[in-house]
């Protein structure tokens, strides 16, 4: 059993590890009481995604994006067209996969060492930069928060939990596959 949040937690933790096990268990992507490294995942989670939602459904949504990845929906979708016809945008893919394949995990530290490694190989910035990159790893694009959700997938891929969670690596190269 998870233990409760204590009493005096921030105002700015809106949701508990507590929270996510609901949603998670809601989705059947957790049965049953969670392991200790479940437990820490979805601690992770609550203090990652947690301020970034402003209601439960809004956490909802971020967490089904590391629940649930198909490349081939994802390209299906007008966000992926837009974000695919930008400048740059096969290039920032390109060399994202070539930085994914080794098999080290998705740490916050190695999440900076790729964004350094593409700003200064290929010389753009924002919406250039991380609407592919996020579309590719998170499966759409758009603002900060999805950078959480990246970093929280190689973790929930090592969690076990009963929903086969796909890592970074796997998402780029079934992205990648998926592409035409």
């Amino acid at each position: 059993m998870i233990p409760p949040e204590p009493a005096s937690a921030p105002a700015e933790d809106k949701f508990s590890s507590a929270d996510v096990s609901e949603i998670l268990r809601d989705h059947h992507w957790l049965i049953g009481a969670p392991s200790e490294e479940q437990n820490a995942w979805c601690q992770r989670s609550a203090a990652l995604l947690g301020p970034k939602s402003s209601e439960l459904a809004a956490l909802d949504n971020l967490l089904s994006l590391i629940f649930h990845y198909d490349a081939q929906e994802v390209l299906a979708t007008m966000d992926a067209h837009a974000v695919l016809s930008r400048y740059a945008a096969r290039d920032v893919i390109r060399k994202l996969a070539n930085l994914l394949l080794d098999s080290v995990p998705l740490t916050t530290d190695r999440f900076n060492e790729i964004v350094d490694a593409l700003k200064s190989e290929l010389d753009i910035r924002g919406r250039e930069l991380f609407h592919p990159l996020r579309l590719a790893l998170a499966g759409r694009s758009g603002e900060g928060e999805l950078d959480r959700v990246i970093l929280l997938l190689d973790e929930a891929a090592a969690a076990n939990f009963p929903a086969a969670v796909k890592s970074a690596r796997t998402r780029i190269i079934e992205f990648c596959s998926a592409l035409d």
